[in-house]
């Protein structure tokens, strides 16, 4: 063998002249100038042996695991219900003078009422009197509805439809389009039987005037519309309704649209029937 080594090569801590065999002498613990011993390092046989015996593991598990299993097949069971995702579930077949009718006798059926009263509440509709009537009639229980129709047209005065820029008879001058719509975000059960319920409706509204002349140009609202219901005859009516402003989300960066854009888009984009 050479005496060329990584250990410093030579004949420093050798013993035998020839170079053909050499002895290395332990390191002497008072020489701190001494070349340490190698740590021994683990064989490199073993190292594959594990990694081979980890592979297999994986294997095997992987091969047993069931068809059936989560990982490779879907379930087939109906998600369950939450704050924040529809159930999907279909809320009526019908309408009657503009709405919706036929909500089921059950949370999700009253749920969806709710969503579907505080649109129609919130439409054009309220503000002439003969499809005030009409709308208040079909949505609110015979007590409530007779209850609230003489305040209403009293709230629906000239002087009011006057502010809102609109004739007597609810109607915008002409070029212009008036705004008024709800868009439910989400509904929350307050309390729930089979003869009444509490169901508060979260939504924001667009109101207010389209037009090159308008003073008054279209917004957005945000509110809580609560609703008690009564299961009258064959269907939820409304006992009692209470709105309150928020919750708001923060204004986005979105540009304002023009007034004809805003006009547009009203006439072309119908609303929905919501369900739970």
């Amino acid at each position: 063998m050479s005496n060329d080594d990584h250990y410093g090569g030579g004949n420093h801590g050798e013993v035998g002249g020839t170079g053909q065999t050499r002895t290395r002498l332990p390191d002497s613990p008072s020489d701190p100038y001494g070349n340490p011993r190698r740590t021994p390092r683990p064989s490199r046989g073993l190292i594959t042996a594990v990694g081979v015996v980890v592979l297999l593991i994986a294997a095997i598990a992987f091969a047993n695991q069931s068809p059936d299993s989560p990982a490779n097949t879907a379930s087939n069971k109906p998600p369950t219900d939450t704050a924040t995702s529809p159930t999907g579930t279909q809320p009526v077949t019908g309408k009657s003078n503009g709405i919706p009718k036929g909500f089921a006798h059950d949370e999700q059926g009253a749920q969806s009422a709710a969503a579907n009263y505080a649109v129609a509440l919130g439409s054009e509709g309220m503000l002439k009197k003969d499809t005030r009537h009409a709308l208040v009639d079909g949505i609110y229980t015979p007590e409530a509805a007779a209850r609230l129709k003489g305040p209403q047209d009293e709230a629906y005065s000239t002087g009011f439809l006057a502010k809102l820029g609109l004739d007597a008879n609810g109607n915008p001058p002409s070029g212009s389009t008036f705004v008024t719509r709800t868009i439910p975000i989400g509904t929350r059960v307050e309390n729930y039987s089979p003869t009444a319920a509490k169901i508060a409706v979260w939504y924001t509204g667009l109101v207010g005037m389209s037009g090159d002349k308008s003073t008054d140009p279209v917004r957005t609202t945000w509110k809580t519309w609560t609703f008690e219901l009564s299961w009258v005859g064959e269907g939820w009516r409304v006992a009692n309704g209470i709105q309150q402003d928020g919750p708001a989300p923060v204004p986005g960066d979105v540009p304002v649209s023009t007034s004809d854009d805003m006009s547009k888009a009203i006439k072309e984009f119908g609303g929905f029937t919501y369900a739970r």
